[in-house]
């Protein structure tokens, strides 16, 4: 397992230059790059530009690891779900031709207008539609553990049932729903078969974060814990006391 970042909030004002650079003096090996930041890699880079983002990460000691996109599929409207399932295949291409690994896309809710079922069922179609396109492009979609009501594990293990697609995972979210008496395990054990990323916080709150990290440990699990604070005042500071506190509570 190895520490990343996200550029969703410490790094969203940086350009990659600048994002490379201080991920490699903190000591992060992997980066997911949010879209509408500063960094500015999006759909609409040409070919050239690509490959110069490609390239660049390429050189680097950092791994272009991932998009976060803000592609959601939980809208009753076909029409509206069709919009972000074209929105999120665009970010496959360009991961595609960049090199990254994945793309993050999320659940935001159960609308009151239809039932869970039927939300979840729309939201298990499109992810559908996306892991076979992206297993195209050798390219993983993962499913944000996000939204007031999605969020809730038995509900995400609900939306992975309904994908059914080996392509598609998990990208765990440290939320408090996660937490029952204090403890993740039984959240983590009931999605640890489709978590493909993770998502970390606030190492010195009261997440447990100590167990989280066993847990995945122990499951073999040796992809990328990826920061996703809160913004920071002194964000090259904070993010060498982060990766040092990560060490620390990464200590088997």
């Amino acid at each position: 397992m190895l520490l990343g970042a996200v550029t969703y909030n410490i790094l969203k004002d940086w350009d990659v230059e600048k994002i490379i650079k201080e991920l490699e003096t903190a000591g992060f090996q992997a980066v997911e790059l949010r879209t509408t930041h500063a960094h500015k890699v999006e759909p609409s880079l040409s070919a050239a530009e690509r490959e110069k983002v490609k390239v660049r990460f390429e050189r680097s000691k950092v791994r272009l690891l991932s998009y976060g996109t803000v592609a959601e599929f939980h809208s009753p409207d076909a029409a509206v779900r069709a919009k972000h399932v074209a929105d999120a295949k665009s970010f496959i291409d360009l991961a595609h031709d960049t090199g990254a690994w994945g793309i993050k896309v999320r659940p935001n809710g159960l609308p009151k207008e239809v039932s869970p079922e039927t939300t979840i069922g729309n939201i298990g179609a499109a992810l559908q539609e996306l892991g076979e396109y992206g297993q195209g492009k050798g390219v993983e979609v993962w499913v944000e553990v996000h939204g007031r009501e999605t969020q809730v594990p038995t509900v995400c293990a609900r939306i992975m049932q309904a994908a059914k697609h080996s392509n598609v995972g998990l990208c765990w979210n440290s939320n408090p729903t996660d937490i029952e008496n204090g403890s993740v395990k039984k959240s983590f054990d009931l999605l640890r078969p489709w978590i493909k990323n993770v998502h970390i916080n606030e190492l010195a709150g009261p997440y447990p974060y100590r167990e989280l990290f066993r847990l995945l440990r122990e499951s073999k699990y040796d992809r990328y814990a990826l920061c996703e604070a809160q913004e920071s005042k002194e964000p090259e500071r904070f993010l060498r006391w982060y990766a040092a506190l990560w060490r620390e509570l990464n200590r088997a």
